[in-house]
Parts: C-alpha cells; structure tokens; sequence
C-alpha cells in the first residue's frame, strides 16, 4: 500500500492533483471538485494537527472497519461521509485546491514526528497507517475525479 509518506506515495498525489481543473469532471458522488478538495482537507488536519484527545476511537468502527482504512482494497464507490466532513456550500476550486496541496506537504513535513497521537474516531494508528490512510483517501478521491 502506498504511503503519504513516503517520497513515491508523496509526488503520486501531488501531480495528480496538479492534473485537477475546476472543469474535473465526477465518475460517482455528490461533490463538486471544489467540494472534494475542502473535503479531503478534514483527515489531512487532524493528522498534521495531532493533537491528545481522549477518544480511543468507536469499537463498532474499529472492529469492523478501520482496518479497511489502510489496506489495499480499493473502497467503493459512494460510502457515506461523515456530516463534519461534508458541505452542501459551493467551494471555490482555485482556493480549496491551494489549501489542499498545502495540507497535503505540511503532512509529508511531518513524517518523521516521533508521537502520533490517536484519531479521534478511529484511535491509534502507527506511522504508517496514518500514510496509507490519508493516501488511500486521497488517492479515492482523485480517482472520483478522474485523475
């Protein structure tokens, strides 16, 4: 599974998301490409963020999916998103983007950070799970998008 990261995982997302234009036409779901780049910054803060929190994560959801989270099953199509995650506004592209690849290097800068604190929802993850997560997010999403 490839890994936000690792220097491979890293430059895959970053030029697939320089590919995006705000014409980037959706292959499935309800967001715009603007929509999806605010979207897609929520998992990217809360990892860069790392902050204590007392959540060790739901047990229905880490029985039954977060394993799911990290692997190398592609996800399917149209899963529910979370309502802090989702937005029914309109999302400038232009500026969404921007923050989104910003987002995108803080998390790459942070790679070497020794303490990991747990996810709110989900609870620990090591390193590399946290890479292979917020790849296989973004990498879901950018795919939706045709890049």
């Amino acid at each position: 599974m490839k890994s936000l990261l690792t220097e491979d995982g890293y430059q895959d997302i970053t030029s697939r998301i320089e590919k995006l234009s705000e014409n980037s036409q959706k292959g499935w779901g309800k967001m715009t490409v603007g929509q999806m780049a605010w979207h897609c910054q929520h998992p990217l803060n809360i990892a860069i963020k790392n902050t204590p929190n007392s959540s060790k994560g739901n047990w229905f959801i880490k029985t039954f999916f977060k394993k799911s989270l990290y692997n190398e099953k592609p996800w399917r199509k149209n899963l529910p998103t979370s309502s802090l995650m989702k937005t029914l506004d309109d999302k400038d592209f232009n500026s969404e983007i921007e923050k989104l690849k910003s987002l995108v290097d803080d998390f790459y800068a942070v790679r070497s950070r020794d303490k990991w604190y747990p996810h709110p929802s989900f609870g620990v993850f090591t390193p590399e799970q946290w890479g292979q997560l917020e790849y296989k997010h973004l990498d879901h999403h950018l795919k939706q998008f045709g890049v």
